[in-house]
């Protein structure tokens, strides 16, 4: 009899076991399906970015659902950790309402946003590296730009989500103060006529002689308000000399110069660089009468907000020693591409990654 006590006890405790750990299983697999997630109505805008992203729709087949990315199964704790959050999702889905239209779906994306990076970003982006690894990747065929990024993180130690921030859902958008270069103007204006060095805030007409870029250095000779008679020293490169660039082998550009400019210059001897590429030193002397600065500091300031604005809100931001001067304009220029940032202020944040690149400490 006791046997048989003892057989009926085991086969109760493994019949409650089976139920208790298999309909746990079955409800944290039915609760992690695509299907589950976007069933909510909060979920169909994000449901909607998502079958837009290549996460979705590729040339290999290959799908990442929801779970693939928002779940991590690297550890048993991180997935049950997971789930127990999510249920603050089901709180705000049937209680609060907190995103249940599209404007309050905007105007808390980006705190949703950094909460998903910030979990990426402390288990090293685990969700991501469950199908993408550096050991896994033929880097040298990829394009060249990313062939360059993926080398330098893991030389870096980065993690996907430093860099890829906008890949299944689209990201947050913070907005540039529109008046904040008004602003800067009304600071140029004010720039007093004694000054002896002053600075570009926009392109600036040095007569019929040349275009110059903002933030160039310029040195005042004679002022009479606005109008100032200036010296804008540079250097030419053989077979580019209709460009004044920052420093020998150092291509920041300064200024575009007309025909009459280039004769106007006044010219140093042409000597060779590691590159075998032949620069001399040069200046141009003329009239400009623009609002100038009597410092970089103002529109460094107003480049680090073009930074966070246009760069960081999809990767991490990228210390401007990351490049060289000659390598920045070809990242800025590629990354700009794909936002709506102004020509302009384009030009300003590429001045401003070149001033402070890693070849140029001390020359800012």
């Amino acid at each position: 009899m006791k046997k048989r006590y003892i057989a009926i006890i085991a086969i109760i405790g493994v019949v409650i076991g089976w139920i208790t750990f298999g309909g746990t299983q079955v409800v944290l697999h039915a609760t992690s399906t695509t299907e589950f997630c976007v069933s909510c109505h909060t979920m169909e805008k994000p449901f909607k970015e998502y079958q837009g992203s290549v996460h979705f729709s590729n040339d290999k087949g290959i799908r990442a659902e929801c779970a693939d990315c928002h779940i991590p199964t690297h550890s048993t704790f991180a997935y049950l950790w997971t789930k127990i959050r999510a249920s603050k999702d089901i709180y705000h889905e049937f209680v609060t309402g907190k995103i249940d239209t599209e404007e309050k779906y905007e105007a808390h994306r980006l705190e949703m946003a950094e909460t998903v990076w910030s979990q990426l970003k402390a288990n090293d982006s685990a969700t991501c590296r469950s199908c993408h690894s550096f050991d896994a990747m033929e880097v040298f065929d990829q394009p060249k730009g990313a062939r360059e990024m993926h080398l330098s993180a893991q030389k870096d130690g980065q993690t996907c989500i430093d860099c890829h921030k906008g890949v299944a859902h689209m990201a947050p958008q913070q907005k540039l103060d529109t008046s904040e270069f008004d602003h800067l103007i009304d600071i140029a204006k004010k720039t007093p006529a004694d000054v002896k060095e002053v600075y570009t805030l926009d392109r600036v007409k040095m007569g019929d002689l040349a275009t110059i870029n903002p933030t160039t250095a310029l040195t005042v000779e004679k002022a009479d308000g606005l109008k100032r008679s200036v010296t804008l020293s540079g250097y030419q490169m053989k077979g580019a000399e209709q460009i004044l660039y920052l420093d020998n082998g150092k291509r920041a550009i300064l200024a575009n110069l007309t025909d009459k400019g280039q004769k106007a210059l006044n010219v140093g001897e042409y000597e060779k660089d590691h590159y075998g590429n032949e620069w001399r030193s040069a200046t141009l002397k003329g009239d400009i009468e623009s609002p100038v600065l009597t410092s970089r500091d103002p529109i460094w300031k107003y480049a680090k907000d073009l930074d966070n604005v246009y760069c960081s809100t999809c990767h991490a931001k990228i210390p401007t020693s990351h490049f060289t001067v000659n390598a920045w304009p070809s990242v800025v220029k590629t990354m700009g591409s794909r936002t709506d940032i102004s020509d302009a202020n384009l030009e300003i944040l590429t001045k401003f990654f070149q001033y402070h690149a890693k070849d140029m400490k001390g020359q800012e």
